[in-house]
């Protein structure tokens, strides 16, 4: 059986002003070419499918599309949800678009009805899992468990550690594992060692959220997502990564996903295939406006990130001058030689958490206390 796992799709995420949806569907439309050139079974998509609760019609629309795409009548396409997503709104509609091959995971315990006569159908559900079978007979257990947290998952906050609360919860979610076939986790989570972005607010909430690789089962294959970087943990766990580069410090990482192969009980990953869609990210460098607008205009079909070096402010022409060069300078930084400008970048390259135990320290003089520190946090990813 052939399995693809994708995440962070971020549907109607933007780069400062600039639009990305066109990008977007570029990319998943790749996906689905990708399936039929693989001859893929079952799509996992480890969650954030929309960047925010709310999404534009535009956005949902894109999504519907895309996923309906990408099963094709062929396969099966299993989709949690993430921090981003409202996970409600996201399984809303999964009593219709299990008729597809689509079977989409909030919270909420789901079971999904098993037989029909779908290419790869559900054998077996139970709460938060599946047994998916083709036609060959191969099957794959799904354990898949969205972004978990005591909100979400309506339970109290108790002295129970996030690790061994999401290992309670992965837990539940094998019930029905025997051993006798390939097991996947499919999940949302934050591992102790995985390496964030910078568009990424801090997602461990200062390694309160971070979950211990010991943790996690120590069998089968752990499909991630939420690190917009793609990458390993030992040779079981993964995060394919987002679809676009999303965030400046991602301009030297290539996208992809990852195509997966199952063989009696065993699962490996066979290959990470390339996605090309979507405008390159570029952090540049110059010093003087005459460099700046020569170097930028070399990188006319990128999101460019300029770093202009100055010896005085610039000018409102000058400014022109330098959007003019490049419609897709989104980020301009200058950077005037002086005490002010150096304290104003060392802040600009803060954490969240570094940020706030400054203010802390220059209102109380004093450190600020973990737990105080871990609650504001908590707060921001809430709302992220």
């Amino acid at each position: 059986m052939n399995i693809l796992h994708t995440s962070d799709w971020h549907i109607g995420k933007r780069l400062m002003d600039a639009e990305r949806l066109p990008e977007q569907i570029a990319a998943l439309d790749e996906i689905a070419e990708i399936c039929e050139a693989e001859n893929v079974d079952v799509v996992l998509v480890a969650g954030d499918v929309f960047d925010t609760y709310l999404p534009s019609a535009e956005a949902e629309e894109a999504f519907f599309r895309a996923v309906k795409k990408i099963a094709g009548g062929k396969r099966a396409v299993v989709v949690i949800a993430g921090n981003h997503d409202d996970a409600v709104r996201l399984a809303a509609s999964a009593p219709i678009a299990r008729e597809e091959g689509i079977y989409l995971f909030g919270n909420k315990p789901t079971v999904f009805p098993a037989g029909g006569d779908l290419p790869v159908r559900v054998a077996v559900s139970g709460e938060n899992y599946l047994v998916l079978e083709n036609r060959a007979g191969e099957k794959v257990y799904i354990n898949a468990l969205a972004y978990p947290n005591e909100a979400r998952l309506r339970e109290e906050k108790t002295d129970e550690d996030f690790g061994a609360k999401t290992a309670r919860w992965i837990e539940k979610g094998n019930e029905g594992y025997d051993g006798t076939m390939p097991y996947i986790l499919l999940s949302h989570l934050f591992v102790a060692g995985g390496l964030t972005s910078e568009g990424e607010r801090n997602i461990d909430l200062g390694g309160a959220r971070a979950v211990p690789v010991s943790r996690l089962p120590q069998y089968g294959y752990i499909a991630l997502g939420h690190l917009h970087k793609r990458q390993r943990i030992g040779n079981r766990i993964a995060y394919s990564g987002s679809i676009l580069q999303y965030s400046f410090d991602e301009s030297d990482t290539e996208k992809s996903v990852i195509l997966l192969k199952t063989e009696l009980t065993d699962i490996s990953a066979v290959k990470e295939i390339p996605l090309v869609s979507g405008k390159k990210l570029v952090r540049l460098q110059a010093c003087g406006v005459e460099d700046a607008i020569r170097l930028i205009s070399g990188y006319q079909d990128c999101f460019v990130e300029l770093t202009l070096h100055l010896t005085a402010p610039l000018t409102a022409a000058e400014t022109t001058a330098l959007r003019a060069a490049n419609r897709g300078l989104v980020s301009l930084i200058p950077r005037v030689d002086s005490y002010i400008s150096e304290e104003v970048a060392v802040r600009s390259n803060m954490t969240a958490e570094e940020l706030f135990r400054e203010y802390y320290t220059l209102q109380f003089g004093g450190e600020a206390p973990d737990d105080l520190t871990t609650a504001f946090l908590s707060l921001l990813l809430e709302e992220a």
